[in-house]
């Protein structure tokens, strides 16, 4: 039986002859950009992987990548939209020595499957035109068929601890006024959500560290390699003030993914790209602190949440005035400059 009725409407407001709205343009950027840099990052770990069912798996994401690209630059021909630079061949050193071990590629993997998903789950409501509906929902199926073999690989190789259990309420309960009791008084245990974030953002603070220190070992200009040490450090301190927060209810967490970084200081990627990725994913994490302060109910870890947040906005910004000054970040889709065409 089906859950939703079948809705049938005559309708010729949605076709390929319609113009683009900002919100297509911006998401197909920004799609474009990130499977660009994925499809460098994908090609290298392939030349350095020996677990098969690993192998698969990077496979199967880079084909993704690919069909991503392909189909994005066919609505930009089109539409004769400038296809962005994004990264090339240049960005890249396939030849380059192993910067990471093959676990790590897996955590990778979910890691930026994540952020894609984000990007796509948000275009799909806003983006009205059908062939780049019927992209986006193709983006989100294929991504989510991938994070389900991530996940299976994860769990069969022992890679991965599953997010802590606690004890199924025994009757339904109504909140007090020491809900929100964070610094004084009485104190309540993590509620589920708050617990699940928790998990989630130190998941994906274990990959952004191990990653900042694969790139803060290769990065050839001093200033960005300071910036990713910084950043190390950073991602460090909010993932032990996490922890500390399951601890602290008896409950664990995911332990570090330091020892999957070798040794090499030989670079397989441009600075260029490195810096756009660690722009890309910080910013991914302003997100995710925002969905965890949605669900919170305690002042102390909604403080908490607010710092990481205004540290990781501060990185965000230090980083792209280095990309800024190096003229490696590409404009995205913009309005029209009113002003300057009246001065004109």
């Amino acid at each position: 039986m089906e859950t939703l009725k079948p809705i049938h409407i005559s309708s010729t407001k949605s076709d390929l002859s319609e113009k683009l709205t900002s919100a297509e343009m911006g998401k197909l950027w920004a799609t474009y950009m990130g499977n660009s840099m994925g499809k460098c990052i994908l090609s290298y770990y392939l030349q350095h992987v020996e677990d098969d069912d690993i192998k698969n798996l990077l496979e199967n994401a880079l084909q993704l990548s690919l069909e991503i690209l392909k189909r994005i630059e066919e609505v930009f021909t089109k539409e004769n939209f400038p296809i962005p630079q994004g990264f090339t061949e240049k960005d890249v050193n396939l030849g380059a020595p192993r910067l990471f071990e093959d676990q790590f590629y897996v955590h990778y993997l979910k890691y930026v499957s994540k952020a894609g998903m984000s990007i796509y789950n948000v275009a799909v409501p806003l983006v009205y035109r059908k062939d780049i509906r019927e992209l986006y929902l193709y983006c989100m199926d294929s991504t989510m068929v991938l994070m389900e073999q991530i996940k299976d690989i994860l769990m069969n190789k022992g890679f991965i601890m599953k997010p802590p259990v606690i004890p199924i309420p025994d009757k339904v309960e109504f909140v007090h006024q020491d809900f929100l009791n964070g610094f004084f008084g009485h104190v309540r245990p993590l509620h589920a959500l708050e617990i699940a974030h928790f998990y989630d953002n130190i998941e994906n603070n274990l990959a952004s560290k191990a990653l900042l220190i694969g790139f803060s070992q290769v990065a050839k200009n001093e200033k960005i390699q300071d910036l990713f040490e910084r950043g190390r450090e950073l991602v460090t301190v909010n993932t032990e003030s996490y922890m500390q927060k399951l601890h602290d209810e008896n409950l664990p967490s995911p332990s570090f993914r330091d020892d999957l970084v070798t040794t090499s200081t030989f670079a397989p990627f441009s600075d260029k790209l490195m810096l756009f990725h660690k722009i890309d994913m910080f910013s991914m994490k302003l997100r995710s602190f925002g969905n965890s302060v949605a669900v919170n109910g305690r002042n102390d870890i909604a403080l908490l949440y607010t710092k990481s947040l205004l540290k990781n906005s501060a990185f965000v910004q230090e980083a792209a005035k280095i990309a800024i000054e190096n003229g490696w970040l590409e404009q995205p889709p913009r309005a029209v400059d009113r002003e300057k065409l009246a001065s004109g």
